[in-house]
């Protein structure tokens, strides 16, 4: 039975999470944690209880996102730092020739934006689509939008990167699924928004590289790219193993408990992404002459946008916790099971909302994450959690605009006025989020 006072309660934390944000311009996390409390004081929830439910959402939530994130953007900063991002690029194109750059770029992206932010991947990868640009003479979008592309399905779809880890943890996803299915449904999408619709849009606009009295060199004292692959892919290689040694492919008793449990504790993320911070340090940065202080400092200034990312997480797990002790996600499970809505849609429908209207993907993931999280079915498969998770990061993608930041940063990059960047960004935005869902959907049916 539907109570409406829960119902009430909760669209109006949401209301009042998008009036705080859009309106008044407060942080995220400090709005979260105020439309956590307003939900826990309209369903009539005592005091104390509230202040609990904050501890109790915000710990059992960062006990494994702060660790996760924390080391990722110690890793990501080290790769950054070495060169390793503008390796990889200056390899692919050198590769595939300029003739077939589009997709050395969207390989660029997808690869260089599981360690690095989004934002900072962009901007290192950014000269060296200026310099194509000079040199073939086509529009600049050529190139960017399946750099983009890349960048931004790897951003959303698969960990150690900020919002998926918050989402799978959120929704107690097992992270080799994650990373899994995280690859299966963004290569295909990756195709469709980034090479094939870059020279779709290249073709409609045509955006010139930025005029500089010097030209900007594509081969520097760069790290080996056999290296920079190699480090990349350590700690998913083994958080991946991790879930499969763990998966129904093993019997019981094929593998000996006491070894399993070690092999486990190798592969557990905290492990995995420790394992690769110390070969990046010492491979990256010791082996190419980087002072312990300059590795100190690099690894400690990673840690401010890292914080940003945690405290949200936080406050999102809080809101979850309030909807878990109202009892609201059990009723509205119970109601959209005896409709018939699929718990996949309205995860999806919600993250697309929070998203539009106000703009940051990171928030819109971990929001949806929160409201979707009670109203999971007991005994629900590791791989539907895993789905679910890449369902709300599609549709915390669409349709970047006027109030995303990313949406300014691809607009001053690459020259663009607010109507192209509607056209070529926000469009591939919008395509990346539909695609990514429709073959979620499809997995969904066969897994």
């Amino acid at each position: 039975m539907i109570d409406y006072t829960l119902i009430v309660a909760v669209f109006a934390g949401i209301a009042i999470l998008l009036a705080l944000i859009l309106k008044y311009k407060i942080q995220a996390f400090i709005s979260l944690l105020i439309a956590s409390i307003s939900v826990g004081i309209l369903a009539g929830m005592h005091p104390g209880d509230i202040m609990s439910t904050i501890k109790q959402g915000m710990g059992n939530t960062l006990g494994f996102v702060a660790v996760v994130v924390g080391l990722g953007a110690m890793f990501g900063a080290i790769l950054e730092h070495s060169g390793g991002a503008k390796a990889l690029a200056t390899y692919l194109l050198k590769t595939f020739g300029q003739k077939n750059a589009s997709w050395a770029m969207v390989i660029t992206g997808f690869f260089i934006a599981i360690p690095v932010f989004f934002d900072v991947a962009f901007i290192i990868i950014v000269p060296i689509l200026y310099s194509l640009q000079r040199k073939t003479k086509k529009s600049l979008l050529l190139y960017a939008i399946p750099l983009l592309a890349g960048l931004a399905i790897t951003h959303s779809f698969i960990p150690p990167t900020p919002g998926p880890v918050a989402v799978a943890d959120i929704l107690n996803a097992d992270l080799g699924w994650v990373i899994l299915f995280g690859f299966i449904v963004g290569l295909p999408t990756a195709v469709v928004c980034g090479p094939l619709f870059g020279k779709y849009i290249a073709e409609k606009i045509y955006i010139e590289a930025p005029k500089l009295e010097t030209e900007i060199a594509l081969v520097e004292n760069y790290p080996s790219v056999r290296l920079i692959i190699s480090i990349i892919g350590i700690p998913i290689l083994l958080i991946v193993g991790n879930t499969v040694l763990n998966s129904a492919l093993f019997e019981e008793g094929t593998i000996p408990e006491d070894l399993k449990d070690w092999l486990g504790m190798i592969g557990h993320p905290f492990s995995a992404l420790i394992i690769a911070n110390l070969i990046a340090w010492y491979f990256l940065g010791i082996k190419r002459n980087f002072t312990k202080e300059k590795l100190l400092d690099i690894t400690t200034k990673s840690m401010g946008p890292a914080g940003i990312i945690i405290l949200l997480t936080g406050a999102g797990g809080v809101f979850k916790q309030v909807l878990v002790n109202t009892g609201t996600g059990e009723m509205l499970a119970n109601y959209f099971a005896d409709k018939g809505v699929s718990v996949m849609l309205f995860a999806f429908l919600a993250a697309v909302l929070i998203r539009v209207l106000q703009g940051s993907a990171t928030v819109a993931m971990i929001t949806a994450a929160g409201i979707t999280a009670p109203l999971l079915a007991i005994g629900i498969t590791e791989t539907d959690k895993a789905l679910l998770v890449i369902a709300i990061a599609s549709g915390a993608s669409i349709a970047s605009h006027v109030n995303d930041s990313g949406f300014w940063l691809v607009s001053k990059y690459l020259g663009l006025n607010e109507k192209q960047t509607f056209k070529s960004w926000t469009v591939m935005t919008t395509l990346l989020s539909l695609t990514s869902f429709i073959v979620v959907l499809v997995l969904s049916l066969i897994v």
